[in-house]
């Protein structure tokens, strides 16, 4: 048998590799089988295993039923939900569909929009092909380890095996499991002080600090939209800051909530530990093509409101800044009637500037206001309460005479603050997965509650 394209665990993807020995191994037990066992096929003999479920989770356990399960060696291996098999098996059943069409078609143009949809349910169609082979080739060995003849070389395939069908599971469950619309797209993020007075607002500009030095160490193309700092110049009133890169937003999704901080202030004389808090907020929005001009961009969003949508007030700018603060009427406030969403932006000399900028955040803060919404509603439906990955109080705690950051909403904790707090890569991306892998598995509940209410 030539080689055949695996998933590998060591690398999260697909890798060539000959399967010759187990699937040689396999074929002499059923040569075997078919001789000691006249009459009795595979599928039968398989009656012979017990596999257990985990309903929460998806989890089945396999074990022989010719000892008992204490005393046998029980091998685990997590394989997918029932209910996840059959979504990827519609989603197979689509994708069949659609290269069928797109074969029909062929002579009467391209379509994008199932070029698109075929592409990307492509990838989740060989997952799951790999999944049924690999899940065979499990199942198959499992049996072999009864055969003392064979057990010891079943045994030493089944370790490749496991590893390669646990990785390839975890995989394809991240891929069934709904995504969220804007992860392609680039952000706005809003950084403002809560509780903790001067200390609350230094704290808000170490956040912005930590997101500006995350961005740049992943060349992503950024811009400060609007600043405003505090007398002293250590502190932000607030900040909005955009991140225009494509994925941006996905990685940064769940940093948006309530911030909290536990130090010593410099100020402080005695010592003592001092809890401060800042809100982020963080804004889907579409990503600009390098050299695109932004007053443009901030037409398109101005015309997706009808003429009465919004009230847009034109001021004069205020604070330091030079001749134009206070003489000319630069400033710009755009009032959203049906919300009362407010957007003020003084920060350039030209008016027309400030109010594209103006209308890029007002249709930013509306979409996030519409996705939330959609969540609810999609939430308000299920029966069971899980922990929500919404913005909360407290979303995360930064301890400094401790080095650790504590994720609230997942209960993970990590003693890298000083890394993370300055935007490196590994440290950062290591708290973003945690809680990223803590809302995929509650988003996989969902999906698993969803279906089984339907059935």
């Amino acid at each position: 048998m030539g080689p055949e394209k695996c998933f590998s665990a060591v690398n999260g993807g697909f890798e060539t590799r000959s399967l010759q020995k187990g699937r040689s191994l396999v074929r002499h037990f059923q040569t075997l089988l078919g001789k000691t066992r006249a009459g009795l096929d595979l599928n039968q003999f398989r009656n012979g295993w017990n596999t257990t479920q985990n309903r929460e989770f998806g989890v089945r356990r396999c074990y022989s039923t010719e000892e008992t399960p204490e005393s046998s060696t029980e091998v685990e291996v997590e394989l997918l939900h029932p209910l996840l098999v059959q979504k990827a098996e519609q989603l197979k059943v689509e994708y069949n569909g659609l290269a069928q069409e797109m074969s029909s078609e062929s002579g009467s143009g391209f379509d994008q929009v199932k070029a698109t949809r075929m592409s990307r349910l492509g990838f989740v169609v060989d997952l799951f092909d790999q999944y049924e082979s690999m899940e065979k080739e499990y199942q198959e060995l499992l049996h072999l380890l009864n055969d003392p003849s064979l057990k010891e070389e079943a045994e030493s395939e089944l370790k490749s095996v496991e590893s390669n069908l646990t990785a390839l599971t975890a995989t394809l469950q991240s891929k069934l499991v709904p995504t969220n619309p804007f992860v392609d797209k680039a952000c706005i993020l809003e950084l403002r002080p809560g509780v903790g007075g001067s200390e609350a607002a230094i704290f808000a500009n170490d956040l912005l600090t930590m997101y500006e030095n995350y961005a740049i160490k992943n060349k992503w193309d950024t811009r400060m939209i609007s600043i405003t700092k505090t007398p002293a110049g250590n502190g932000i009133v607030e900040a909005i800051f955009n991140i225009n890169a494509a994925g941006a937003y996905e990685r940064l999704q769940y940093e948006g909530g309530v911030h909290r901080v536990q130090r010593i202030p410099e100020t402080e004389t005695k010592g003592r530990v001092h809890t401060s808090t800042a809100a982020v907020v963080v804004l889907p929005t579409e990503v600009m093509e390098p050299g695109a001009d932004e007053s443009k961009a901030g037409e398109e969003a101005e015309r997706t409101f009808q003429a009465n949508e919004v009230r847009v007030d034109v001021m004069r700018a205020r604070g330091a800044g030079g001749q134009h603060v206070n003489t000319t009427d630069s400033a710009v406030r755009l009032t959203h009637i049906p919300s009362g969403i407010v957007v003020v932006i003084q920060d350039e000399r030209s008016q027309h500037k400030n109010k594209a900028k103006a209308f890029t955040i007002l249709r930013a803060r509306l979409d996030e206001i519409e996705r939330q919404e959609k969540v609810r509603e999609e939430r308000s439906k299920r029966t069971a309460q899980v922990t929500t990955t919404e913005r909360s109080d407290k979303i995360r705690t930064y301890n400094y005479p401790q080095n650790r950051i504590t994720d609230h909403r997942c209960g993970s904790t990590t003693y890298k603050l000083d890394d993370v707090v300055k935007g490196e890569i590994n440290e950062f991306n290591e708290v973003v997965d945690q809680m990223d892998a803590f809302a995929k598995t509650e988003a996989m509940k969902q999906l698993l509650e969803d279906q089984a209410s339907s059935l």
